[in-house]
């Protein structure tokens, strides 16, 4: 009689977007049997994955019947119904990460919260409902929207009095400290039902300041070996925290006196970690799939340096996309393509990426400036 394995059990993703497609790929490998749930078959994950379920994840009579229909239910979006997460969860089903958890990452305010309970090293900060509740504000100061904020947005920089005026959100919200920054840091790391942990090296992030989004990632990150070190310890002791299994990209501060703060987590594939499939013995997609479903933890060493871009819509285009100077990059070695599958393209929306790899670190940078002067992502409508 042929006995089942933790391979062939099904899958189940809230969430069909670019991470997605990028986890569907690996699972592929594998012929993992996965399911998505989300609006519409059209998004990126509904082109390499037939299994795919029209609902809202944001529904809770979707999601608690989709779940129903799979074996280990999981997320690439924070931003779902947890309300029926927390019903499957009491009936039995596996769900990675664990509701509860989830419920505190989804809102800002519990994430620093969270992390203050629990020694977990970070900015200053206090919560506010409203603006009438910032007396005598110290400017600067960070304003981040406790919930729905992502891609650069729900977070403002109030550096005066006018800005209160300008650049308010009226939600409530997490008031911050702004911090002197040396760097900005990021380390994915894998944790199984056993409690066994896998981390990668950590990434260094340089943020377009006119979207708020990630312009280059650089692995490894330009960082001495002791605060390597200290960033993979940090990133373990704070998946542990949490109880969470599969994967955390914890994003940090580095102070330049040397101290790192954590910033805000996310418990699933990241960004940050998108280079990992051409540069890393194991993509953080294969080991999304290895520790939900309890299968050996990968190995994450680099196998190239590398250099990330993420391919934004260009500002003044709307409309279908067309991808401008691509062919001239891939015509370079090394430089590894990444197109999400997404019809329409608006200023900054992310529609791809770009990973380049070199030994010689001056000729991947050479690579990475050319690739973002030449590959545009712009509307054929103009």
């Amino acid at each position: 009689m042929k006995q089942s394995n933790n391979r062939e059990k099904t899958i189940g993703i809230l969430g069909g977007g670019q991470l997605g497609k990028m986890t569907a790929l690996a699972a592929l490998n594998w012929d993992v049997n996965l399911q998505f749930l989300d609006i519409s078959p059209d998004f990126p994950a509904g082109k390499v994955c037939p299994n795919f379920v029209r609902g809202d994840f944001h529904n809770e009579t979707d999601v608690y019947f989709f779940g129903k229909r799979v074996d280990i239910l999981t997320i690439e979006i924070e931003s779902v119904n947890t309300s029926a997460l927390h019903h499957l969860e009491k009936e039995g089903k596996v769900i990675h990460p664990r509701p509860a958890a989830l419920d505190i990452i989804k809102d800002k305010g519990l994430q620093k919260q969270f992390y203050r309970e629990n020694g977990i090293p970070t900015s200053d900060f206090f919560l506010v409902q409203n603006k009438e509740e910032l007396r005598e504000p110290s400017f600067p100061f960070v304003q981040k929207a406790r919930q729905g904020g992502y891609d650069g947005k729900g977070v403002a920089i109030i550096r005066q009095q006018e800005d209160l005026d300008t650049k308010w959100m009226d939600t409530p919200s997490v008031i911050e400290n702004l911090v002197d920054i040396d760097k900005e840091l990021a380390v994915i790391v894998a944790r199984n039902e056993q409690g066994e942990t896998a981390v990668y090296p950590t990434v260094e992030m340089i943020f377009s300041q006119e979207a708020n989004l990630v312009e280059y990632l650089l692995s490894p990150a330009r960082i001495d070996d002791d605060i390597e070190q200290r960033a993979q310890a940090l990133a373990i002791e704070t998946i542990n925290a949490f109880d969470i299994c599969g994967l955390l990209a914890v994003e940090m501060f580095l102070t330049p006196s040397g101290e790192l703060l954590v910033n805000e987590v996310a418990p699933r594939p990241h960004n940050s970690g998108h280079h990992t499939i051409d540069a890393a013995v194991t993509s953080q997609y294969e080991q999304f799939i290895r520790a939900i479903s309890g299968l050996p933890l990968g190995d994450t060493a680099l196998t190239h340096p590398a250099v990330m871009l993420n391919l934004l819509g260009e500002p003044g285009h709307t409309g279908p996309v067309h991808y401008q100077g691509l062919e001239e990059c891939l015509a370079i070695s090394g430089v590894k393509v990444h197109i999400y599958g997404k019809e329409i393209t608006k200023p900054y929306r992310k529609m791809g990426h770009v990973t380049v790899i070199d030994t010689d670190r001056e000729r991947l940078f050479e690579k990475a400036r050319f690739v973002k002067n030449t590959l545009k992502v712009v509307s054929s409508h103009i």
